[in-house]
């Protein structure tokens, strides 16, 4: 499963990877990184949009995660990729907007990877 995680913070890709270790060396997953939503949209342009799975967090400069998931929800409809929104709130005015966006699901910082992979499962299997 390849799996493109979109945040402006540079940390969540060390976090990422310690995290998802073993599932990584298994080669049960596939990680690629985008520092901004314009990033994101380069490289799913790039590569024919190969990722299945997209966590994008909310709150970037530039492109929000929101704006992001527009982009996505219109460009990339075949196959449809499933986008997760990450974010540091858990405001419902987010989760409203993201929803009506078409968002497939909703994960708040810090990230549970127990919950998320839990969720992973049942999209890979899904």
């Amino acid at each position: 499963m390849k799996i493109l995680v979109v945040d402006d913070e540079k940390d969540m890709q060390t976090l990422f990877e310690q995290r998802f270790r073993k599932e990584i060396r298994e080669q049960k997953v596939q990680f690629a990184f985008a520092n901004s939503g314009e990033e994101a949209l380069t490289y799913l342009q790039q590569l024919k949009h190969e990722a299945v799975l997209i966590l994008s967090d909310i709150n970037m400069p530039g492109m929000s995660g929101l704006e992001l998931l527009e982009h996505i929800k219109k460009k990339f409809a075949s196959p449809p990729p499933v986008v997760m929104m990450i974010t540091a709130y858990g405001d419902s005015e987010n989760y409203n907007h993201a929803m009506q966006l078409g968002a497939d699901d909703f994960l708040t910082k810090p990230i549970d990877f127990n919950l998320l992979k839990e969720k992973l499962k049942i999209t890979a299997h899904g």
